[in-house]
This record gives structure tokens, C-alpha cells and sequence, in this order.
């Protein structure tokens, strides 16, 4: 009897270890429920209605982009979304929550949400852009929010990243 008591204890120990979060896990989901916890206090949204916050949260979802995108899909913050994950979010906020804390609770709902990572920045004064891939060249202009219009050939694109780089890169 005292065997199964002690396994059911370790157990019970690991498995809360486990949704313990590590140093740089769940990146993007505690910076973009901080920034969340921003968009509200500047609205004045109450906390404690969370319909109200749950469509603040939709709305926040509809202008993000990449990474931040891809973790409102994985809760359910886009009408897109296969799982609705939103209550795991707008109930522990009423309380004021910690970000880490509720990204816990989301990590044991769903692995792969603590799994997004942000894109490291790309230092452009240290690349050689004509031995880059049109598709990263591409991928460059979308990070900056920028459209090449008319851009057929590689040099097209290099171009317009000289052109507007000056916007985005420190110099």
C-alpha cells in the first residue's frame, strides 16, 4: 500500500514539474498576453466581464501577424481556429493573472502553444542580399510590412530593401 502511495506522489510531482515553465519557453505567449494585458488597461476594459474581454482578445488577434497569429489560432482567437482555448485565457485575467501563470495552464491544454518561438532579427547591414533566396528576400519585406509591387527578378527585390530599409534598420 505504501508503494502505490509513494509512485502516486511521484507521479503527482513530476507531472506538475512538467508544466513548470522554463527560462525562454511560451516566448511568444507571455509577450503577446503582456501586451494584451497592455491593450486593455489603456481601453479600460473590464477584466471581470469576460465576453468583453474575449472580444477585445478576437479583435487583438485580428492585427497580429507570424508568430503572434499563429498562437491566436492554436487558442482559438481567430475564426479560423479548430479549438476554442479563449476561457483558458479570460477567466484567469479577471484575477490578474500573471501572463507565466496562464501560460502554464495553456501549455497543459496544449503543447505546441508554448513551442512558438520568435524569429530571431536579421541584421541586414551583415548580409550579402545577392547571395540570399528571393523566398528570404520576400520574407525580409514582410516582417517590415512592405510590398514589392512590379518586383519580377531578384534584383528587383534587392532594390527595394535598399530602398526602404532606412524605415526598419537602426543606422
Amino acid at each position: 500500500m505504501r508503494i502505490i502511495l509513494a509512485v502516486v506522489v511521484v507521479l503527482l510531482s513530476s507531472s506538475s514539474a512538467i508544466a513548470k515553465l522554463q527560462d525562454g519557453e511560451c516566448e511568444v505567449c507571455i509577450k503577446f498576453l503582456n501586451k494584451f494585458y497592455k491593450r486593455l488597461e489603456e481601453k479600460n476594459v473590464d477584466k471581470s466581464n469576460s465576453d468583453k474581454v474575449e472580444g477585445q482578445l478576437m479583435k487583438f488577434c485580428k492585427e497580429s501577424r507570424d508568430k503572434e497569429e499563429r498562437f491566436c489560432y492554436y487558442v482559438g482567437g481567430l475564426v479560423t481556429s479548430a479549438t476554442k482555448l479563449l476561457n483558458v485565457i479570460t477567466k484567469p485575467m479577471a484575477y490578474d493573472l500573471p501572463a507565466e501563470k496562464i501560460c502554464e495552464k495553456l501549455k497543459k491544454q496544449d503543447k505546441q502553444i508554448c513551442e512558438l518561438q520568435y524569429d530571431t532579427p536579421i541584421d541586414i547591414e551583415k548580409l550579402d542580399l545577392n547571395k540570399m533566396k528571393v523566398k528570404d528576400l520576400k520574407k525580409i519585406l514582410n516582417q517590415w510590412d512592405e510590398m514589392c509591387r512590379g518586383c519580377v527578378e531578384k534584383s528587383d527585390y534587392i532594390a527595394h530593401i535598399q530602398e526602404v530599409k532606412y524605415k526598419h534598420v537602426e543606422l
